[in-house]
């Protein structure tokens, strides 16, 4: 009788420390078992085959469970059959809604490097924003679609359900009359 399988024979018995002993004498051949099954899986798997041996030898060893080998063969195709069943549980994880089951994997554009912007101070912005709003709340609005949302003059048109070139006119106008009030505000600050 070889070592493995007396111990296995322990573990059958109730024996508490035979499961530790175990261990040591299978890891390297579970190890190989389950990159085998791993070769197989499909790209983007996240276990690891040592993650695999770990789950795969806990539901062996499991104390609650009254498991039987005959053999160091039949205890490795338990392992076999064990990793396998593992496997399919993630794969069908995977596949639920909760875990994004209906989502499927898009590749991103090559996005541009952001064009070097001058620094602007947002408290005057802010504050010339404020200013902008008393005199006119529709070029306030576009001025925020434009400069926080990021929208283009056409989307910002849409959102305000005005015409584009109404939106152009409007942009000019308080791009400019922004830039002048932020100007004068700091010319304040420094005098």
């Amino acid at each position: 009788m070889s070592e493995v399988t007396r111990i296995l024979s322990a573990i059958e018995q109730g024996d508490p420390h035979a499961a530790d002993q175990l261990l040591p004498l299978v890891y390297d051949e579970l190890r190989k078992l389950a990159a085998q099954r791993l070769v197989n899986e499909k790209p983007g798997q996240t276990l690891q085959a040592t993650a695999l041996v770990h789950e795969a030898y806990l539901r062996l060893v499991d104390s609650e469970l009254i498991q039987q080998w005959s053999s160091r063969g039949h205890f490795f195709a338990a392992a076999a059959e064990a990793m396998r069943r593992i496997l399919i549980d993630r794969a069908r994880h995977k596949r639920t809604l909760k875990a994004g089951g209906d989502r499927h994997r898009q590749e991103l554009p090559d996005i541009a490097a952001p064009s070097a912007e001058p620094e602007i101070d947002l408290l005057a912005l802010d504050e010339a924003l404020q200013k902008l709003e008393k005199q006119d709340q529709r070029k306030a609005k576009l001025v925020k679609l434009r400069f926080f949302a990021r929208l283009t003059i056409e989307q910002a048109a849409q959102v305000l359900g005005i015409a584009t070139s109404t939106a152009q006119n409007d942009w000019a106008y308080a791009h400019y009359w922004l830039r002048l009030e932020i100007e004068e505000s700091r010319l304040d600050l420094s005098s």
